[in-house]
């Protein structure tokens, strides 16, 4: 199966091992696609584990989960990386009414021993 994160690579050689724990996503990117595709699969304990500890008390891994099975993801853009601890992605997805919808967000990332986590996203037009 090709990964939903759209690297080319097989879902085995791409988010696999970090939604699997075997190990982590080596930087913001690499999360990030992590995630995208952990909402393709879903995998909402994966969205929650990634989520900043600090920051978990502001989402919820229910609607997380619910959030990837009721949409259809089918693409990610990555638009721009302005800096190691930041990036834009367009996110593309048909909703539950079959409307397509983008999701265009500049995510920051925080590295903590050794683990990359997000942080927040700023919804972009």
């Amino acid at each position: 199966m090709n990964c939903p994160c759209c690297s080319g690579k097989s879902y085995e050689d791409c988010c696999k091992p970090y939604h699997t724990g075997e190990k982590y996503a080596p930087n913001a990117e690499a999360l990030m696609r992590s995630r995208f595709s952990a909402f393709a699969i879903p995998n909402g304990e994966y969205l929650m584990e990634t989520t900043l500890p600090s920051k978990r008390k502001y989402h919820n891994k229910k609607d997380m989960q619910e959030w990837g099975e009721i949409n259809e993801w089918t693409k990610l853009e990555i638009v721009n990386k302005p800096a190691p601890d930041k990036v834009e992605f367009k996110a593309f997805y048909t909703d539950e009414d079959g409307q397509k919808q983008v999701h265009h967000e500049l995510s920051k990332f925080k590295m903590i021993q050794n683990r990359w986590f997000y942080v927040s996203g700023e919804f972009l037009e």
